[in-house]
């Protein structure tokens, strides 16, 4: 099989219509005298949608032909990956169990309000934060937490981060390589938060089996993982072997900007994340969260200001959703 046919012949189940809108940023590209555009991958699937859609459409297939009908996944507080993983297996009748490794916060708001009226099991086990470890040494470790309290199950790693899950990106690759060049924009970086590393790698590997012009960055919203690049490199290099591609990547590959823009830590908004959200929604009505994306547009901001990107190339800002997480900050101040 070609690449595009092994991608095809991958079952999925359907959460959402595709391709998702790729809309030009007017009054953001005047001010800033730079083609702008916004990728509205925070508007597919389930329970207020998100990017995780694409990946869930084959990882939850996967588990459906396995016969699996409790599922498992993980991720920070206000986690969109967990939020779309409830939603989805509440469509699909099937029980969900979301781990956090934090104490259980005195109020469930924003996403973990949304996964109790999804009906998702909420465990809390508070062994502190990361930093440390891998992120396939923690993949690893909550596997076997999982399996002890869940008991048979179908697990999903952070982020939906593995190769099947990669393959939503590889797809996603395939349509901003086409609406790029149905706009004529002959070069043009796409920008997207990192947190777990799955779509920056999906976008890797499907740019460049497209051959695309277009040029992925992730801005790294976390500082969460050790060795963070050349976890992204090896799925990269993963998905691109499970479609008989040779293609590999290795660590130096990897177009990402590590810690410089996550703020005081992971989950915590920045200043400079709570400006770009800011910025967005007053000149053009659309809604960032404070966890991943608003930090990721101010990354993206500043490097179109310092003229590290965008001179002589249009920016394509990747937005992967979360906008329920915002209810989860009430207190802070949003101007």
């Amino acid at each position: 099989m070609t690449w595009q046919e092994r991608l095809n012949s991958t079952r999925r189940v359907h959460l959402a219509e595709w391709p998702t809108p790729l809309e030009p940023l007017p009054r953001l590209s005047a001010e800033l005298s730079c083609q702008i555009f916004i990728k509205r991958d925070d508007q597919p699937g389930p329970g207020m949608g998100g990017n995780k859609t694409r990946k869930l459409e084959y990882l939850l297939a996967d588990a459906q032909r396995r016969g699996q009908r409790k599922v498992v996944t993980f991720g920070g507080l206000q986690s969109n990956h967990a939020r779309l993983t409830a939603a989805a297996c509440a469509r699909l009748g099937m029980e969900t169990h979301l781990f956090y490794f934090d104490p259980r916060p005195a109020r469930l708001v924003g996403n973990l309000l949304l996964n109790r009226l999804f009906g998702a099991h909420l465990h809390f086990i508070p062994l502190g934060g990361g930093g440390g470890m891998s992120l396939e040494a923690t993949i690893r470790l909550v596997r076997l937490i999982a399996w002890a309290l869940v008991g048979e199950h179908y697990f999903i790693p952070v982020g939906g981060h593995n190769w099947l899950g990669g393959l939503g990106y590889v797809r996603a690759a395939q349509e901003i390589d086409q609406g790029t060049r149905a706009l004529g924009l002959e070069k043009a970086c796409l920008v997207t938060a990192a947190g777990s590393g799955g779509t920056l790698a999906g976008l890797m590997a499907g740019l460049a089996l497209c051959n695309s012009p277009v040029r992925p960055l992730g801005i790294d919203v976390g500082k969460l993982w050790k060795g963070f690049p050349t976890s992204i490199a090896a799925l990269a290099s993963e998905i691109c072997a499970q479609l008989n591609a040779d293609y590999r990547f290795s660590a130096a590959d990897v177009p990402l900007i590590e810690r410089q823009y996550v703020g005081q830590q992971y989950g915590t908004p920045s200043p400079a994340g709570q400006a770009a959200l800011l910025k967005l929604a007053r000149h053009e009505g659309i809604l960032l969260d404070p966890v991943y994306t608003a930090k990721a547009f101010g990354g993206m901001l500043d490097l179109i200001q310092r003229k590290v990107i965008g001179q002589d190339e249009a920016v394509i800002f990747l937005h992967t959703g979360g906008q329920a997480a915002l209810f989860a900050f009430e207190r802070q101040a949003y101007g």
